[in-house]
C-alpha cells in the first residue's frame, strides 16, 4: 500500500544505544560467546482473579476482540494486562522482548536461530489470573553462540545490577546496555584485564522515544519507507520472540529454519485461528 509504518522500538533511534552497537561491532570484546537479555519488573505485579461482567458503557467489545476468541468480559483481560493472556498477547517475553532481543540480533549481525529451549512457569504467583509464565529462560542457539533470555515480573534484580538490559559476554569483556546507559566490564584472568573498562556513558540527547517519534514524522513527510524500525524490523522480531514461547508452550527443543519448526505441535502455533468473520486480509 505504499505506507509509512513504523514500529514502536524506539531504542533504535537512541543515540546511546547506536554508540553501544558500534562498540560490538568493533571487534574490541572478542569473540562474543553469548549475548544475556534480561526483564525483571518489581513494577509489575501479578494480576488477581476477577469475575466476569458485563462489557462496559461506551466499548465495542466485538471490536476490541476482533479476531480474538469470543469470551466473556472480564476487566483482567482488558486494557494494560491484555498482555498476560494467550489470547492477545505473549506476556513479558514479547512486551520487552521485542525491545531487547531486537539489540541482541542487531548487535550480532544474525536473524534466525538453529533451534530454541525455553523453561519457566509460573513460580511466584500460581493462582493468579495470568496464563503467561512469571518466570522464563529461554537459550536461542546459533552457529557459535547463544542468545538467553530471562525474564521475571514481581523481581527486580536482574544482571549486572540492572532490571533490564543486554550483556554481551566476550572473551576480552562484556558490555553491558539499558536504558540507561552502556558499560564494559573487563574479563579479568588471574587478576590481569584482558582490556580497558568502560565506565558507565549515560544516555544522552532528547531520549530515543522523542527521536523515534520525530523519526517517524520525518519518514512520513519524506515518504521515505525506510524507518529506524521498519514494519520488517518489527515482523521480523515478533515472530523471533513468539518462538521462545512456542518453546515454552511445546516444552522441546525446537529446531527451524525461518519458516518451519517441522514439528506438528509447535507448527500449529505459527499463526493465530481467526474468530468468524474475521480472515486474515489476502494481498
Amino acid at each position: 500500500y505504499n505506507r509509512v509504518v513504523q514500529v514502536g522500538q524506539w531504542q533504535r533511534s537512541d543515540p546511546h544505544w547506536q554508540d553501544a552497537m558500534a562498540f560490538v561491532h568493533s571487534g574490541q570484546l572478542g569473540k562474543i560467546r553469548t549475548v544475556r537479555v534480561f526483564s525483571y519488573q518489581g513494577w509489575c505485579p501479578s494480576i488477581p482473579v476477577k469475575p466476569d461482567e458485563a462489557v462496559p458503557a461506551g466499548v465495542d467489545y466485538d471490536m476490541w476482540l476482533g479476531p480474538a476468541p469470543q469470551r466473556p468480559f472480564n476487566r483482567n483481560r482488558f486494557h494494560f494486562t491484555f498482555r498476560w493472556f494467550w489470547d492477545y498477547a505473549g506476556g513479558l517475553m514479547t512486551d520487552w522482548g521485542v525491545h531487547l532481543l531486537d539489540y541482541a540480533l542487531y548487535g550480532m549481525n544474525v536473524t534466525a536461530p538453529n533451534s530454541i529451549m525455553a523453561s519457566g512457569g509460573k513460580f511466584g504467583y500460581p493462582d493468579d489470573a495470568c496464563e503467561t509464565p512469571d518466570l522464563l529462560q529461554t537459550i536461542y542457539t546459533f552457529d557459535d553462540f547463544t542468545v538467553m533470555w530471562d525474564h521475571a515480573i514481581g523481581i527486580d534484580d536482574g544482571a549486572y545490577g540492572r532490571n533490564h538490559g543486554l550483556g554481551f559476554v566476550g572473551e576480552n569483556g562484556t558490555l553491558v546496555v539499558d536504558r540507561g546507559g552502556w558499560e564494559v566490564i573487563p574479563e579479568k584472568v588471574n587478576g590481569k584485564a584482558r582490556m580497558e573498562a568502560v565506565p558507565l556513558k549515560k544516555a544522552y540527547g532528547e531520549g530515543g522515544l522523542n527521536l523515534h517519534v520525530k523519526n517517524h514524522l520525518e519518514c512520513i513527510k519524506s515518504r521515505n519507507r525506510n524507518c529506524n524500525a521498519s514494519i520488517e524490523i518489527g515482523a521480523h522480531i515478533a515472530k523471533f520472540s513468539q518462538l521462545g514461547n512456542i518453546a515454552y508452550r511445546t516444552g522441546k527443543k525446537l529446531t527451524w529454519d525461518g519458516k518451519s519448526f517441522h514439528d506438528a505441535e509447535a507448527d500449529k502455533y505459527l499463526c493465530k485461528e481467526y474468530r468468524a468473520p474475521w480472515e486474515l486480509p489476502k494481498i
